[in-house]
């Protein structure tokens, strides 16, 4: 049964008896749903945990403004500190990810470890990586040559899956998180942060996580899952599991 925290800014579905102890944040349009198997069985370890939805996804509802991680970090904080004293296992798949390497950094009272999986923790997109077809027609639209509805329509040929099926306030959330990069907060992480991956990812590839890595300066690991894609919660939650083991003990 879902549950409203930070005045009802956030919903969330608590998992187990007692003292939440691991926090779960998921990926750009998903929900907290995609970590039903993963707390289901932390639960089943007495392992209280607690699937977030976050801001605009789920049963959560939109933020106030646009912003990337670090926005919905801040966002997050106050719903995650009214879950009881802490700290607390941030376990975070792609977007959320991202939000909990910065919840990481910006509050180690509050997070005690990290476990990451498919986290685009380094810069993935740049306009100068778009397609030509796509800068010149931002271009002229910029310019008043073609109008706002030639644009979309080349937003939509030329946009990425997540981009084409983003609208308002989230496809700014979504070009804004896109253009963030984190080795500013990676590098001031001392908490254990394990990274969990698929070795099928195509979206965010393994070799981010081994770069990612080694600006971590706490203990880190790297585990590579065989023949799993992008979608590590849901298609091999023991893995995640075992890892939030590993960083509780």
């Amino acid at each position: 049964m879902l549950r409203a925290y930070d005045n009802g800014n956030l919903f969330g579905e608590p998992f187990g008896d007692g003292p939440v102890r691991v926090v779960c944040l998921h990926g750009w349009g998903r929900s907290g749903q995609d970590f039903a198997a993963v707390a289901t069985i932390l639960a089943g370890a007495h392992i209280s945990s607690v699937a977030l939805d976050l801001p605009g996804f789920g049963a959560s509802p939109l933020p106030a403004k646009a912003g990337g991680a670090r926005h919905y970090a801040d966002l997050a904080a106050p719903a995650i500190k009214e879950m009881g004293n802490g700290p607390f296992v941030l376990v975070g798949h792609s977007f959320g990810g991202t939000v909990a390497t910065v919840l990481a950094a910006r509050e180690p009272l509050m997070v005690s470890a990290v476990v990451l999986t498919g986290a685009p923790i380094l810069r993935r997109g740049a306009s100068s990586t778009s397609p030509l077809g796509y800068r010149v027609m931002r271009s002229m639209h910029r310019r008043g040559i073609i109008n706002d509805a030639r644009m979309e329509a080349a937003r939509q040929k030329y946009g990425s899956v997540d981009y084409r099926n983003a609208h308002g306030l989230l496809r700014d959330v979504l070009v804004a998180s896109v253009n963030e990069s984190y080795e500013e907060e990676l590098a001031t992480i001392h908490q254990p942060v394990a990274l969990v991956w698929g070795e099928n990812d195509r979206e965010v590839p393994v070799d981010v996580a081994q770069r990612g890595a080694e600006l971590l300066a706490g203990p880190h690991s790297v585990r590579v899952v065989a023949h799993v894609g992008h979608f590590v919660p849901t298609e091999a939650p023991d893995e995640l599991v075992a890892s939030v083991n590993e960083v509780l003990h």
